[in-house]
């Protein structure tokens, strides 16, 4: 099983989450939506360990990057 990933609007908030994410010391990878399901926006998201989903989450969101969801890895 992989890691969850969530799933935000464009590229530039991706590179703008992992950047805060890193500043938290949250370890994350951006990837490229497969394009399965629903799209939204550009396609990215950004992979990050389990234990670390809810507190990557909370991050984006008050720091103002637009999370559209979150997939299961």
């Amino acid at each position: 099983m992989g890691k969850p990933a969530i799933m935000v609007s464009s590229v530039t908030n991706a590179l703008r989450g992992q950047k805060l994410l890193a500043s938290h010391g949250i370890r994350s990878e951006i990837l490229r939506s497969s394009g399965k399901g629903e799209r939204r926006g550009c396609g990215y998201s950004l992979a990050v360990a389990r234990e670390q989903l809810e507190k990557t989450r909370e991050l984006l969101v008050r720091n103002g990057i637009k999370v559209l969801g979150t997939s299961e890895g």
